[in-house]
């Protein structure tokens, strides 16, 4: 099984459109983790990780302590769920630094792909 390295934008591509697609194997795989940089409101840069629980559905940013999760209905709208369950809707923006970035969480890194 090779692995490649494809530029952030390309999984976070994936993640936003594969619920329109059928794909009932994928939900049957187990999660997926992957070392990132994240940033917090404009903060420094710090490890993270990202866990695909359901591709196109449900991950979460493991940041430190704080673990951010994100839920896509498959229609456009995402909804980020904060350590103390405050639900908020969010917005995926693309930067010039080709980093994705969801109303103050931000992340960019490598992403391995079979």
């Amino acid at each position: 099984m090779a692995l490649h390295r494809l530029p952030s934008h390309l999984l976070h591509a994936a993640l936003l459109m594969v619920p329109l697609l059928s794909m009932p194997t994928a939900r049957a795989q187990p999660a997926l983790s992957l070392p990132l940089e994240c940033q917090l409101n404009q903060g420094a840069w710090q490890p993270c990780t990202l866990t695909i629980e359901q591709m196109g559905e449900r991950w979460w940013l493991q940041i430190g302590e704080q673990r951010l999760v994100f839920h896509s209905n498959g229609r456009g709208t995402i909804t980020l769920s904060d350590p103390t369950g405050v639900s908020r809707t969010v917005q995926p923006m693309w930067t010039a630094q080709r980093e994705l970035c969801w109303d103050g969480v931000c992340t960019k890194g490598d992403f391995p792909l079979d």
